[in-house]
This record gives structure tokens, C-alpha cells and sequence, in this order.
């Protein structure tokens, strides 16, 4: 199903080291024809200071010819350029590896880098040695000793632009280091930042597509688009990262977000969703256990402009109640779950949760139900479907109202009315909460718009 593959978006809005796991995935699978994804990967890499890397993939790609002699020459400039920034890093690194300077780092940076001046002669050049040397050590691939580089130069630099190109880089270093809780705390610490400063015109790099961008309020969108398809690396490998995939990206800002710059972020929006159903009972929030509610009006208004087949179920199960066009949208979404580079481990546990929540839609709406007919509903035999049915009514909250008739295979469902007040309270859930929101943003479109300097897109991407 290529037609609904999202790789070649994705990729747009990630740096290139993040882009490599993508095309190895798309390698393993059927989707593409093998040798563009080669090539791909090899175009993606000689760019890069990963040279051996680049000569593996050019002698896949390219069998009967010779190794270019630029390869050569690059490996040599690189070992120097290695060497050089090194020397230059760890002159910093000396001085606040001393426990006595340790202990004399305070929270305020001018104060810290007065204290390095005055008794260790450190300028503010030789601490961004740190940060040049811990970008050529992305560029190559180290990305734990990058992370390293980063994070020691993040805590001293006083400099707005490059502090959060290190948060940008060394967020990606985590991820491809396979670091889930450091990286989650790493994003939320970068999304602080982001949203935290006033709208202002960024310096970004000239790679990426927001360097001619003149607007200060776009900037800031570009920046929160870039860090939603960024963070679907954390919330689909962290333990706990759909529930609080739900909560970020329900949150008003960075939905708006989704709406205007990157629908096709409902796919993941809408997994997560169905995937956190079984923990819908637990201590989570108002809005990640209404989160499938809310995420279906979006998915009609949205609709003009993006739907595929797991948006698509989720429409026809709670808008237009056609159970049949939703079983054979979650045929496809099956599929394309499976193929999705951030959702295929979870294919199982997303056809689970999808066929409960068809029988708990089914079963709201009927209060005679044939077990034959709900089992092939589901695509289960009629054994598997009355043991599906038994464990639906055992695990929600339908056994006080349901009695299932073994003789006549039917399930008898006999609900009492629901009480006005409690209608009222089912209709204004949340209002407070979004009123509180649409004030935040008010007050904030009220502030000087030079106030602080603007958020900044990532540009901790290639060594030049």
C-alpha cells in the first residue's frame, strides 16, 4: 500500500540522521522497489561524514565501478577535522571536570561564564568549541559522545540560537541512541522552550524549509511541526508514550498545529487513541479518556484535506455507524498499520483494541444482538466471537446491563435512561478547560511580539 505510506512526508521534516531508520525499514519491507531505497540511502549518506558507510552502500548500489576518490579524501579531512575539534573541546572540558568548578556552577549562566573568565581564562569561543565538536560527532554517527558535547555546552552557552539547536541535537542523539526516558525528557524540555518564547523572527539553517520564512508566528509553527513528527520517534518507543502522545497533541496549541501544517499526524493521533482504550478505566485524564470523541470531530473537519484508511474507521464507526464500511476500513488499516515505521509493533494490540471498540459501538446502539452476526462483524469464528463477547462484557463496564442467552445466541442488552444532569454534564466536560485555553491565547496575542527571541528550528545537521 504505498499509495498510503507517509515515509517520503515524514522525512521532510526530520534531520538526515533520523531519516536512515526510515529507509531501513522501507529496505525490510515490500513496499518500494529495493534499489531506490539503496539509492536513497546511499544519496542520504555521502553527505554525511559516515564515509564507510557511504562506500558500503555505493558498492550495493554500484557493483562494477570503482570507489570514487573523493571517499578517500573525505576520510582523511574528517580524521583531521576530528582530531582539531577535539583539542579545541576538551581545553572546556579539563576545566569543568574539576569538582571545585563543578560545585561552583550556579543556575545563572553570565554568572557562571564570569566565574570561568576571571579563574580559568575560558571565553565564550572555546565553550562553543563544545558545540561544533559535538556536531561533527553527530555527523559521523557517535551520537552518544555528541549528546555528551551537547549537553555540557547547552548548561554553559549563553547564546539563544545555538542553546537551542544543542536542545534540537541533542534530542536526535538520544533517539538514535535508543535513550527512551532521557529522550522524553529531553522533548519535553525542548517544547517548553519552544512555546515559552514570543513569536520572533529564528536564524534557522538555510536547509531547512523555514530560512526564507518572514513571519514570526510561522516560524513558531514550523518549529512545533517539526517537533510533532520528532516526537512520534519518543511516544511510539516509551512505555508510556501513547497516553502522552494524546495529551500533548490534543492540547490546543499543538493541535491547531496539526490542522494547519501536518494533518496526516491524525494517523498517529488516532492509533494512539485506540491503542490507550484498554487504560481508558485507569488514572488518566479527562481528555485521554474522551480522547477518541474528541479525535473524530477532527477527523471530519480535516477530512477535505487527509483521510486514510485508519481515520477512515474511526469515522465510520462513530459518525455514520456503518459497521460493514468499518470493518472493511480496518481491513486496509490493518495493513497499513503494519507497514507504518512507528506503528508496526503495535499491529496486534491495535486490531484487539479496533474490534472492541466496534462491539462496545455496536452494543451501545442495540439492545438485541445476535452473538453469530457480531462474531462476523469482528472476522471471528462463532467459538471466538462468544469468547470475545464474554471478555467485552466482562472488562467494561456493559455486565450490569447486559445477559447474554446461550440457548437463543443472543446477547440482551437493557439500559436505564440516562439522567438529565448527568446529560448536561457529558455536554459542557471540558468547557472549563478550554475556556481557560482561549484566554492563555488571548492574553499571550496581547504581548509585544519582540519581547524574546524566537524559537529556533533544529539545526545541529551536518559538520560543514
Amino acid at each position: 500500500m504505498a499509495e498510503y505510506d507517509l515515509t517520503k512526508t515524514v522525512i521532510s521534516y526530520c534531520d538526515r540522521h533520523l531519516v536512515f531508520p526510515l529507509l531501513a525499514h522501507l529496505a525490510e519491507s515490500d513496499i518500494f522497489p529495493p534499489e531506490q531505497v539503496q539509492t536513497a540511502q546511499y544519496e542520504l549518506a555521502k553527505e554525511t561524514n559516515m564515509v564507510d558507510y557511504a562506500i558500503s552502500l555505493f558498492q550495493q548500489t554500484h557493483p562494477d565501478e570503482e570507489i570514487p576518490p573523493e571517499f578517500g579524501a573525505k576520510r582523511e579531512n574528517a580524521v583531521s577535522t576530528n582530531e582539531r575539534l577535539q583539542q579545541e573541546a576538551q581545553a572546556v572540558l579539563d576545566v569543568i571536570e574539576i569538582p571545585e568548578v563543578a560545585q561552583a556552577l550556579r543556575q545563572d549562566k553570565n554568572q557562571n561564564l564570569q566565574f570561568l573568565r576571571d579563574n580559568y581564562n575560558v571565553t565564550l569561543d572555546q565553550i562553543t568549541a563544545l558545540y561544533n565538536f559535538g556536531k561533527f560527532q553527530y555527523s559521523y554517527g557517535n551520537y552518544s559522545g555528541a549528546a555528551d558535547y551537547l549537553y555540557h555546552f547547552r548548561i554553559l552557552s549563553t547564546d539563544p540560537d545555538l542553546t537551542i539547536s544543542a536542545h534540537w541535537g541533542k534530542l536526535a542523539c538520544d533517539i538514535l541512541a535508543g535513550k527512551w526516558d532521557v529522550a522524553l525528557e529531553e522533548l519535553n524540555s525542548l517544547r517548553e522552550a519552544i512555546d515559552s518564547r514570543a513569536p520572533s523572527l529564528p536564524q534557522f539553517a538555510a536547509s531547512t524549509p523555514s530560512s526564507s520564512t518572514t513571519d514570526p508566528a510561522l516560524a513558531q509553527l514550523h518549529s512545533r511541526t517539526w517537533l510533532l513528527h520528532w516526537s512520534l520517534f519518543v511516544y511510539f518507543n516509551h512505555p508510556q508514550g501513547r497516553t502522552l502522545l494524546l495529551e500533548t497533541f490534543l492540547s490546543p496549541t499543538y493541535l491547531n498545529t496539526i490542522q494547519t501544517s501536518s494533518p496526516w499526524v491524525l494517523r498517529y493521533l488516532a492509533t494512539a487513541a485506540v491503542l490507550s482504550r484498554k487504560s481508558a478505566s485507569g488514572a488518566l485524564s479527562s481528555r485521554v479518556r474522551h480522547s477518541i470523541r474528541e479525535i473524530v470531530k477532527v477527523i471530519q473537519m480535516e477530512e477535505y484535506q487527509y483521510q486514510d484508511p485508519v481515520t477512515e474507521f474511526l469515522k465510520e464507526l462513530y459518525v455514520d455507524f456503518d459497521f460493514e464500511a468499518a470493518q472493511k476500513a480496518l481491513g486496509k488499516a490493518e495493513t497499513v498499520v503494519a507497514n507504518d515505521f512507528f506503528l508496526g509493533d503495535f499491529r496486534d494490540e491495535f486490531m484487539d483494541n479496533a474490534r472492541y471498540l466496534i462491539s462496545e459501538a455496536y452494543c451501545r446502539i442495540h439492545q438485541r444482538i445476535d452473538i453469530a452476526d457480531l462474531s462476523e462483524r469482528l472476522n471471528l469464528s462463532r467459538d471466538e466471537g462468544e469468547k470475545w463477547i464474554v471478555n467485552l462484557i466482562r472488562e467494561t463496564r456493559m455486565g450490569a446491563d447486559a445477559k447474554i442467552d446461550l440457548e437463543k445466541n443472543v446477547i440482551e442488552i437493557h439500559r436505564p435512561p440516562l439522567p438529565i444532569y448527568q446529560t448536561v454534564i457529558e455536554k459542557t466536560r471540558g468547557l472549563a478547560f478550554r475556556t481557560q485555553a482561549l484566554g492563555a491565547a488571548m492574553s499571550r496575542t496581547q504581548q509585544a511580539p519582540g519581547a524574546q527571541d524566537a524559537a529556533a528550528q533544529p539545526t545541529v545537521v551536518e559538520a560543514q
